[in-house]
């Protein structure tokens, strides 16, 4: 059955394109939502460019046909902007009176319930605003187009029984043939495991394209940087970050298992030591964790430092920044000097083309569906992006643990051969940070 959707103006600033996901279905738009939408369209950030994209989109769609009367969108359902009047407004319950905007939004809906001959639904991600619109009688949902259950993420491994026979033949042979149904993706990490021992196993890795589970390649006895790796996901992701096929790969994970780190070195080793890319570019998005403390002086590279420092910290590690006289040494600042590695905030990504570099983008799940698009469409001839972050850690109050971009790039991205990822599940920061990833 058709229905009727109100658009709150938060989901037109989360995904623009969300006037053209609703099928065939009449849309609403609450006037105050032109007007919040107005408000946000100076903004230099993602929300104002969202703002003025909508306004671009409702332009082009007035052109049409007026929005008072309805204009008609692409899936066959038509978009009206809808007025609130004072009548409508005395309709809510005294305590939600107020001229506030997102009272006269509910009320808006309230009123197109009473008077669509189609099932009204009132779309919004204010978490307070569907509980308001609930106890109103409103239908209320979460705008969930990109949303990824948490729960089903794809981890990027695997685990597959067998015969002991099997898994020596493996080693022998140098592959294993693995049919059509067994359901793996591209670039899936595989560990085998012999059904009468268990502690007779091998790690693998699925190559799509000739349908074949290969070792993985061999690691340096030096490890990389001075990283071992300390876990079966690590060497995994060790694999898929030292492949130059690959020229996506995500890393998920909780606090302290290695994430960064592990990027960081197999950028240093591709860029420094193999010559593969030109540059090494690190970074990330601007987010506080609890209260912002403003305005920080200044030029660009000090401002920039506090944000930047955990990129610094891992940097430092494997430069073992203290020598043996107890001297410290510069540290990434030599890097940066060499040309060999650059740090700088996603806000100067946009607009630019980045070819031949090792693109590690770290807390990438601070950021939406459409800043991850921003930034992956960056990539020229020769780059390769690493995404990292810890979906249990998002200080975006835009995006959740199934919103946010980097699960969104996880999932599109898992049956494409030119990408690859990684769950780490064990913390090896040290025994505190384990036991307070656990329990707290």
């Amino acid at each position: 059955m058709k229905k009727t959707y109100v658009l709150d103006t938060n989901v037109l600033l989360h995904d623009p394109q969300s006037l053209f996901r609703f099928e065939d279905n009449d849309l609403i738009l609450p006037i105050t939502v032109i007007e919040e939408i107005d408000g946000f369209k100076k903004d230099q950030n993602e929300t104002g460019r969202n703002a003025r994209h909508v306004s671009r989109l409702l332009d082009a769609l007035r052109q049409k046909n007026p929005l008072m009367e309805g204009a008609p969108l692409e899936g066959g359902g038509m978009l009206r902007v809808e007025k609130c009047s004072e009548e409508s407004l005395h309709r809510l319950p005294p305590d939600l009176r107020s001229d506030r905007a997102d009272n006269r939004i509910l009320a808006v809906a309230m009123k197109m319930q009473s008077l669509s001959k189609f099932p009204v639904i009132f779309v919004t991600k204010d978490t307070n605003l569907r509980i308001k619109a609930d106890a109103l009688g409103l239908k209320a949902e979460d705008y969930e187009s990109d949303k990824v259950s948490l729960e089903d993420l794809y981890t990027g491994t695997a685990e597959m029984v067998m015969d002991g026979n099997e898994v020596d033949r493996l080693f022998g042979q140098g592959y294993l043939e693995v049919g059509e149904d067994s359901n793996l993706s591209p670039n899936q990490c595989v560990t085998l495991i012999d059904k009468a021992n268990a502690s007779h196993t091998a790690l693998t890795r699925y190559h799509a394209s000739v349908g074949k589970l290969l070792p993985l390649a061999t690691f340096p006895k030096d490890g990389i940087w001075g990283i071992q790796p300390r876990n079966r996901e690590q060497r995994f992701a060790f694999d898929l970050l030292l492949d130059d096929k690959i020229q996506l790969v995500t890393l998920n994970g909780k606090a302290g298992t290695g994430k960064t780190l592990l990027a960081i070195a197999a950028g240093l080793l591709k860029v420094a030591d193999e010559n593969r890319f030109s540059r090494l570019l690190v970074s990330r998005p601007v987010f506080p964790m609890g209260k912002d403390l403003g305005f920080l002086p200044g030029d660009l590279e000090e401002k920039l430092s506090p944000w930047m420092q955990p990129i610094f910290d891992n940097v430092d590690l494997l430069l073992d920044s203290v020598d043996n006289q107890g001297k410290k040494k510069r540290g990434y600042k030599e890097l940066v000097d060499m040309g060999i590695m650059q740090i700088e905030a996603l806000t100067y990504i946009r607009g630019r083309s980045i070819p031949k570099q090792y693109l590690i983008v770290d807390e990438a799940q601070n950021l939406t569906p459409h800043e991850i698009k921003t930034i992956i469409t960056r990539a020229g001839e020769g780059t390769k992006i690493v995404l990292t972050g810890d979906p249990h850690q998002i200080d975006n109050p835009y995006v959740d643990s199934s919103s946010n971009g980097l699960n969104y790039v996880v999932v599109r991205f898992r049956n494409e051969e030119i990408a690859g990822h990684v769950t780490l599940a064990k913390g090896e920061r040290s025994p505190l940070a384990e036991l307070a990833a656990n329990l707290l």
